[in-house]
């Protein structure tokens, strides 16, 4: 089925990627305009900006393009979710994780032919609700813990880039980090855990390729509820290397759920993240939204 009268908005954020936007938009602009698309390109100056010029571009009925990586990918996500407008993603970020579980084509040429010819198709988002986000939607995961720690670091990391700046803030993050207790409610049902992390994944991928929920779904309606507990640093640093492949599910150490809802306290402050922008301290609730955003993909 083709759609050669597609009107795209591509909303960029300059601040993050920089010129790797920009240069990736110029690489896919090409091929949709010799197809007869309409193309116009916003920039913006910060996330919220770009979730506003989103919205409007939507209300206008168009297609809007996030151009970066997860955080323009997740925030402008969460801002159409549930509005009806159609979202296609120019991935150029460092860690690209929902457009990897969306198994988008790298070649520009390929992805121009998805964002023109294919029917747009349903994914969950995620809600989240804490005394910070009274309510934030994104994409990907929620995670709390030792991961989000070092999402911290390696966003101020400015010598380092993709795999490599995760790596490095996940090394110092480890290094510093003391289990904690937490308490993990799925659909009502109460869990306690101690150990490194919780996440609620909505996307198998997280951390810049990181395979951390190998039977999440972006369209089934549930969140896998991955469990790291406490283990000897170097039992760990094993398991850190089985997340390329999603080995690490079948060691005794991780315990996985599935739900729709899940609370997520802790007996200490206990950072979380999600999509690479959402920055804030434990308790937290992550809620799915089935089938509330049309990607093409």
């Amino acid at each position: 089925m083709s759609h050669p009268t597609r009107r795209f908005t591509a909303v960029v954020n300059p601040t993050a990627g920089g010129s790797t936007a920009a240069a990736a938009l110029l690489k896919v602009a090409r091929p949709l305009r010799e197809a007869g698309a309409e193309l116009e390109t916003e920039y913006s100056d910060s996330l919220t900006h770009a979730q506003e010029l989103a919205r409007r571009a939507g209300e206008r009925g168009r297609v809007v393009l996030a151009v970066g990586g997860d955080g323009i990918a997740g925030g402008i996500g969460g801002a159409l979710s549930g509005t009806g407008t159609v979202l296609g993603l120019i991935p150029a970020g460092r860690g690209n994780d929902f457009a990897r579980a969306l198994g988008l084509p790298t070649d520009p040429a390929v992805l121009a032919r998805v964002l023109l010819h294919h029917a747009p198709r349903p994914v969950d988002t995620v809600e989240i609700e804490s005394a910070v986000h009274h309510r934030t939607v994104v994409l990907g995961s929620v995670y709390a813990g030792v991961d989000a720690l070092a999402n911290r670091h390696a966003n101020h990391t400015a010598l380092l880039r993709g795999a490599a700046s995760y790596y490095a803030g996940g090394l110092r993050a480890v290094a510093t980090w003391r289990p904690a207790r937490y308490r993990v409610t799925v659909d009502g049902e109460e869990h306690a855990h101690h150990g490194y992390t919780v996440v609620a994944a909505n996307s198998p991928y997280y951390g810049s390729g990181r395979l951390i929920a190998p039977d999440a779904r972006v369209d089934d309606g549930l969140l896998e509820v991955v469990m790291i507990s406490h283990a000897p640093r170097r039992l760990f640093f094993a398991l850190m290397r089985e997340l390329r492949t999603g080995a690490h599910v079948n060691r005794l150490q991780v315990r996985v759920l599935r739900g729709r809802e899940i609370r997520i306290e802790a007996d200490r402050p206990v950072p979380y993240g999600a999509d690479g922008e959402v920055e804030a301290t434990l308790p937290v609730t992550a809620r799915v939204l089935p089938g509330a955003l049309d990607v093409l993909y």
